[in-house]
C-alpha cells in the first residue's frame, strides 16, 4: 500500500510539469531519508559489525608478522654475529694449527739436519778408521817388503842365508826400534 501511495504521488508529479531536479520535492525527501536509514540499520547490523572484525583481524594478523619479522631479523643478526664469532674462532684456530706445522716441520728439518750431520760425522770417522787402517796396511805390507829385501841384501851380502824366521824376528825388532815418523815421511 505504501508503495502504491508513493507511485501515484509520482504520477501526478509527473504529469503536472516536467521534472526539475534541483527544486526540493518534500515526498522525495522523506522517502530518501526513510530508505537512507533502513538500509543505515541493516548495514550496521549485518554488515559492519562483520567488516569491522575483519579489518580489526587483518589489522592484528599484520601487525602480528610485523613483530614477527622483527623477531627473525633480531634473530638473524644474533645468528649471524654467532656465525661470525665461530668464524672468527675457526680462523683463529686455523692460523694456531698452521702455525703449529710449521713448528713441528721447522722441528722434523732441524731433526733431520741433525740426523744428517751425526750422519756425516760417522761416515768421516769412519773414513778416517779406514784411512788409517788402510795407512796402517801399507806400512805393514812396506814392513815385510823391507824385511824381504833387507833379508835378500843380506843374504846376497853374506851368501849365506841364515834361519828365515830369525832373520824376521831381528829385522822385525829393528823396524819396531825405528821411528814411526821415520818410515812415514
Amino acid at each position: 500500500m505504501l508503495i502504491t501511495l508513493v507511485l501515484q504521488s509520482a504520477q501526478e508529479t509527473a504529469e503536472k510539469a516536467p521534472p526539475n531536479f534541483l527544486t526540493p520535492n518534500g515526498g522525495l525527501m522523506i522517502w530518501t531519508v526513510g530508505i537512507f536509514l533502513i538500509v543505515l540499520l541493516v548495514l550496521s547490523r549485518y554488515a559492519f559489525k562483520p567488516i569491522t572484525a575483519a579489518v580489526q583481524a587483518r589489522e592484528k594478523a599484520l601487525e602480528d608478522a610485523i613483530e614477527g619479522a622483527k623477531r627473525d631479523r633480531e634473530e638473524a643478526a644474533k645468528l649471524l654475529d654467532e656465525q661470525r664469532r665461530h668464524l672468527e674462532a675457526s680462523r683463529d684456530e686455523g692460523q694456531k694449527i698452521v702455525a703449529a706445522a710449521r713448528a713441528a716441520a721447522e722441528e722434523v728439518r732441524s731433526d733431520m739436519l741433525d740426523a744428517a750431520r751425526a750422519q756425516q760425522q760417522e761416515i768421516l770417522e769412519r773414513a778416517k778408521q779406514e784411512i788409517s787402517r788402510e795407512r796402517d796396511d801399507a806400512i805393514a805390507d812396506l814392513r815385510r817388503e823391507a824385511v824381504d829385501l833387507a833379508i835378500l841384501g843380506a843374504s846376497k851380502v853374506i851368501e849365506k842365508n841364515l834361519d828365515d824366521k830369525s832373520n824376521r824376528d831381528l829385522i822385525e825388532k829393528f823396524l819396531t826400534s825405528l821411528d814411526t815418523n821415520s818410515i812415514t815421511r
